[in-house]
């Protein structure tokens, strides 16, 4: 089953949708997290475009170092961004509130509660900015 999972700010602006493929109609909020970052980095790792990595959380500071045009020519070669650190950064992201995420109009609360998924099933993450200062 494909899902569109859309990021969105707190105001609701629509900031990237991205597609997720599923096996099985009843997901755990985990499970949502874990298949979307790693079909997210899994899709960016077999790009050669050169563009930035847009995701539900940004890589280290030194795989954004290496896969920038801004490396030193010994590491022009982009190195691939490994998945299970992005999938940890996420689950603690979700445990920070970092974002949180809407099934249906609805907020989740706990990465073990279920999903079930249908076609028409709206899911969105919404992604809080710390203020300047605060």
């Amino acid at each position: 089953m494909l899902l569109c999972i859309r990021d969105e700010t707190p105001s609701g602006q629509s900031l990237h949708e991205v597609s997720v493929e599923f096996l099985t109609e009843r997901i755990t909020v985990r499970e949502l997290i874990r298949e979307r970052v790693h079909q997210e980095v899994r899709a960016f790792n077999r790009r050669d475009d050169g563009k930035a990595f847009q995701g539900l959380v940004q890589p280290t500071e030194t795989e954004r170092v290496l896969n920038s045009d801004k490396a030193e020519p010994r590491f022009r070669k982009r190195a691939p961004i490994d998945w299970e650190a992005q999938f940890a950064r996420a689950l603690d992201g979700f445990a920070r509130n970092a974002y949180f995420v809407i099934v249906d109009d609805r907020q989740v609360e706990s990465l073990d509660e279920e999903i079930a998924a249908g076609p028409s099933t709206k899911i969105s993450f919404v992604k809080l900015v710390p203020l300047v200062g605060g």
